[in-house]
């Protein structure tokens, strides 16, 4: 990827883009929570109708 030009506002420097802890933990709530629920209410829904534990709630019970 191509480095773009250095920005500067009244002569000083701007700093560059860059990941952020809060950026993190958004994309974590914003992406990995919504999975983890799907994921969660389909073993559920698959111990519910076939009867068999799938999550690993399963194996740490035992």
């Amino acid at each position: 990827m191509a480095r773009a030009k250095i920005q500067t506002v009244a002569g000083h420097r701007l700093p560059e883009p860059r990941i952020t802890l809060v950026a993190i933990w958004l994309v974590f709530l914003w992406v990995g929570v919504p999975i983890l629920a799907v994921g969660g209410l389909l073993d559920v829904i698959a111990q519910t109708v076939f009867g068999v534990c799938t999550g690993l709630w399963c194996y740490a019970a035992q």
